[in-house]
Formats: structure tokens, sequence, C-alpha cells
């Protein structure tokens, strides 16, 4: 077998979308004739761990190095799982931590990395280098580590790095920096992988180096055998069950969809009353105040944060499925890995986001419900439709093709079919 060493400091038991992109990647790899070692972080604290995908990555037997290092998170390691404070302290601690850590406060844990890699690669020989960002300061010591030893560089954007959308440049030297940073280490890559065609059209226009051919857009996707190997739970009334799974943070908030549903129980109260809004995840104290504020909590289940296989559960046995994206810069080139998830349900979706990526996603889908993420009026009449279809059994069906596409498996295949034509022969 060929051998890739993939750097991630995102892995299991990490939880989260960003998580599942590579761990589902090196599940498929060793069917492609790819061997994967996989370089990550060692005891951490974060937002979420999750036990269901920490087990699934122990079964698949791979050689996976956990890097002690320090950063930020990892000074409350021994809390493990660390509760997410209010959205106002979050972006301050942020703002802080991107003030003075360049390109991120994971620098320390990517020069271990580097170290870890080094002296790896000394004694063996893979024949590529896979990294997945953020974290971006990854990317440059794995722009070093294949300089070092001459092995082939992918890169996987599952976020922009100099454009992105949630980038805090106190000063021209951090814009500066960053840019210069990024420019050096595409330099080096000999692919890049996107998960949309706006990061692929972003980085291209950034860096005029770049051909069209050297950016391979691959999506986020899903896992056949978590959808097939689920349990769906059986539904103990006829109401209509609508579900949003994931985090709320920076510009995606339920504030407007929880507004929506507010003039709903006013206006068609008999609609209301047939609707069940179920939370997985992190609804955040502030979010559970609004819930409380606007009369909603005989409306509202939130389970709080459940592990990947009971979240899939949570999905199949819902009727309709919610996600949102608020306005911000660069919004245009999010299509959150949730999302995807979603889609190989093949359940109905309610989107509210603005004109971008995922807007288009959402469309080619094709069982999507479409307004735009803060017009209250819009989301209200949107719900009545939706029940109005649920109540008339005219829910409407995806695109198959389209769904297929995006499978797990069918993706690990054509990755590891780009990594055959950059072996280098020693």
């Amino acid at each position: 077998m060929f051998k890739v060493l993939v750097i991630s400091y995102y892995f299991p038991p990490m939880g989260l979308s960003g998580v599942q992109r590579v761990l589902k990647f090196v599940k498929y790899m060793r069917g492609n004739n790819w061997e994967p070692t996989v370089i990550t972080t060692g005891s951490t604290g974060y937002f979420a761990h999750d036990p269901v995908l920490f087990s699934e990555a122990e079964k698949l037997n791979l050689r996976v190095i956990r890097t002690e290092a320090f950063d930020p998170l990892s000074i409350l390691s021994k809390y493990k799982t660390i509760r997410m404070p209010r959205e106002f302290i979050r972006k301050f601690l942020s703002r802080i931590s991107k003030t003075f850590f360049i390109p991120d406060n994971k620098i320390h844990w990517s020069n271990k990395a580097y170290k870890v890699a080094s002296d790896l690669m000394s004694k063996e020989k893979f024949d590529i280098i896979f990294v997945s960002i953020p974290p971006f300061s990854t990317f440059s010591i794995a722009a070093k580590i294949s300089q070092k030893f001459d092995v082939s560089l992918f890169v996987d954007y599952r976020d922009l790095w100099t454009n992105n959308q949630f980038a805090f440049n106190p000063t021209f030297y951090h814009t500066y920096k960053h840019k210069k940073l990024e420019y050096r280490a595409l330099k080096v890559a000999d692919k890049i992988i996107a998960v949309n065609r706006r990061i692929k059209e972003s980085l291209l226009s950034t860096f005029k180096f770049l051909t069209f051919e050297d950016v391979v857009i691959i999506p986020h996707g899903y896992d056949v055998e978590d959808i097939d190997t689920a349990v769906v739970e059986p539904k103990l009334n006829s109401k209509m069950r609508l579900t949003y799974s994931g985090m709320f943070y920076e510009s995606i908030t339920p504030k407007y969809f929880l507004q929506a549903f507010k003039q709903l129980t006013i206006e068609r109260p008999d609609i209301a009353e047939n609707i069940e809004l179920h939370f997985i995840g992190y609804l955040r104290k502030e979010n559970q105040k609004l819930v409380k504020k606007l009369g909603l909590i005989p409306y509202v289940k939130d389970h709080g944060y459940l592990d990947h296989s009971s979240t899939i559960t949570k999905l199949l046995s819902s009727d309709v499925l919610w996600y949102m994206l608020g306005k911000s810069k660069s919004v245009d080139s999010i299509t959150p890995g949730k999302m995807f998830e979603y889609f190989g349900t093949k359940k109905p979706i309610l989107a509210c986001v603005p004109d971008g990526i995922a807007k288009v996603a959402s469309q080619e889908y094709g069982a999507s419900y479409i307004t735009e993420p803060d017009n209250v009026e819009e989301i209200k009449n949107a719900l009545i439709k939706i029940h109005n279809d649920y109540r008339d059994k005219k829910l409407p069906q995806p695109n198959d093709e389209y769904v297929t596409r995006h499978r797990k498996d069918i993706q690990t295949e054509q990755l590891t079919k780009l990594f055959q034509f950059y072996l280098r022969v020693i």
C-alpha cells in the first residue's frame, strides 16, 4: 500500500463537523490502497467530545500519533469538555487570541507536530502529506516538511485563510503576515482541495500564480454507513418535527427563526401547535433565554450535545431539517459540513441563507425551502408552506444523483486517485 501522512489538529475524541471530514477520509483510504498515519493533538479541552467518533477511529486500527503541546485550550485539558461561554465573551477572547497569535493559537502545537513528523519521516518513507486547515499554522509546517523530505503536499481548505469570514486583523501587519504565510505555503503545495467553488475562486483571485487545475473541489459529504446503520425513533404524535443540529456563534443565530415562529403562534396557532422544534448541539444560554422570553418553551425540545450516532438518529427521525447562515463577510464561501449530512438523510430542508454557495447547494439538493436568514416574515411564511406540505403529504424529494455525489467513500476514492498523480520517484 502507498502511505499518506495526515496532519490534522481536529480528530476524535473531539467532536463537531471539522473532525468528521478528516476521519471519514482516513476511514476509506485503505480501501483505495492508501495507508494513513495521523498526527493530531493529545489531551486538550474542547467544546465537544464524541465517544462514538472516537470509537469509530479506534476500530479502524490506524496509527494515530497524539502530540502534546501548549495552546490556550490545553490549559483546560483536565476539564475535557469546555462549556461554551456567552457569545460576546467568546468573540472577545477570539479577538485577543488573533491579536497575539499569528496565524492562530495552534502555532505551538503545529511546531511540535513538525518535530514529530520530521522524526517519523526520517525513519520511514511516505508518499503524500495531507493537511486539513484550519488551523492554518499546520499548513505552514506541512509545507516545511514537504520541502525537507521532497514529498508531495496536499492541502484541504475547509475554510478560507486570508479572506476568512471570521478573520480579525487589528493592524496592517497582521493582514500582511497572514497573506505572506499563506503565499509561502501555497507555493509549496502540489494540490489544493477546496470544499466549494467560492473558496476556489477566492484562492485563484488572491494568489495569481495558481492555475485553475491547481485547485480541485471535493465538497463536504456524508458517510452512507452512518445513515444505513442508524435506528429511527418511532414518533409518539402526529406533530411535524423540525430539527436543527449544530452550534450558534457569530452571525449564525436562531433569533430570526424564533421570532418568526413566535409570529406563527400569534397568527396561526393551529399550525404552531402542530410543530415541534428540536435543537441538537449547543443552543446556548442566551438563546435559551430568548426561547423563554418569546414564550416558546412548550414548542422547543433542547437535546444538548449528542454523540454523532445519536444525532443521525434524531435527524432521520425528523420530518424537516433547518439550518441558517447569517450575513457576514465572505459568507458566500461557507458550506457547513452539517448541511451535507442533512442531504444524506434525504429529508426536506428549510435553508435560511443569503446569496452564496450554500444557497446554490440547497437549490441543487432539490428538496429545500429557501429564505433570507433575517427576514422574519419570509421565514414565517415558509413555515406555513412547509407545514401545509407536510399535512398534505407533499413534502419535496431530493435529487438522488446530487445526494449520491456527496458520499464520503466516493469522495475518498476521488482524493486518492489524485494522490496517484503526485507520487515522486526517489
